[in-house]
């Protein structure tokens, strides 16, 4: 078991080595912080090449706004997003949370203005905003020290032993804001490489030919073709 000082070396090891091989990634590909949290929603159950198809459609017709997407019809918006999957459920989610902002906060900005903290508790009792999709959204929209969990990061640091494949999110969240500095460009960089090594290396089925990580995983196929 590592203490405290220990892991957190291991993890920023991590970080070097994945950083080392991948370079910088540039996380959200997004031009404002609200087309990153129609984003965040979007990408609920989905590649991100299909909400690529749907932030397009929303772009050619002007709606990457809090007051655009408040003022167009559940349905149309539907159709927009369609590429997204599940877009019946989704419009009515974008729907909400505009509203939602409109009402609690007045807009995005003044949303982001006061304690993340307290916005994330208000984010995660939203309808449809679970705690990945509201980390996503602070982390990248409004730049908070929100670390960001999903699959990739509970596949790979289990197979480091770092945490259990059983691990709730909020479990495996608390591995990185406990023993890294709660900065915004690590939590923003850290995610994305882990996304890149699960997408290139540590997939369900391993391709551990080359992994930068081979030499400190607990699967029995490491360093294996």
């Amino acid at each position: 078991m590592l203490d405290k000082e220990q892991t957190q070396t291991a993890l920023m090891e991590l970080f070097e080595t994945l950083l080392s091989r991948y370079g910088a990634l540039n996380w959200w590909p997004a031009d404002t912080p609200f087309e990153v949290c129609v984003g965040a929603i979007l990408t609920q159950n989905t590649n991100w090449g299909n909400v690529e198809k749907a932030i397009v459609n929303l772009k050619r017709e002007g709606l990457l706004s809090v007051q655009a997407l408040r003022e167009i019809d559940e349905e149309r918006l539907a159709g927009l997003i369609r590429p997204s999957g599940f877009f019946n459920v989704k419009s009515a989610r974008l729907k909400e949370f505009v509203v939602w902002i409109l009402q609690r906060h007045g807009s995005l900005e003044a949303m982001f203005g006061g304690d993340w903290r307290l916005l994330r508790e208000e984010l995660c009792a939203v309808r449809g905003i679970g705690p990945e999709t509201c980390d996503s959204i602070l982390l990248y929209a409004g730049e908070k020290p929100s670390f960001v969990v999903d699959a990739y990061t509970r596949r790979l640091f289990s197979r480091l032993g770092l945490v259990r494949e059983t691990d709730d999110y909020h479990r495996v969240r608390a591995l990185f804001m406990d023993h890294l500095p709660a900065e915004v460009p690590l939590f923003n960089e850290y995610h994305a490489l882990i996304v890149e090594q699960c997408k290139r290396h540590c997939r369900k089925k391993p391709s551990c030919e080359g992994c930068p990580l081979s030499h400190l995983c607990t699967l029995p196929a490491a360093g294996s073709p």
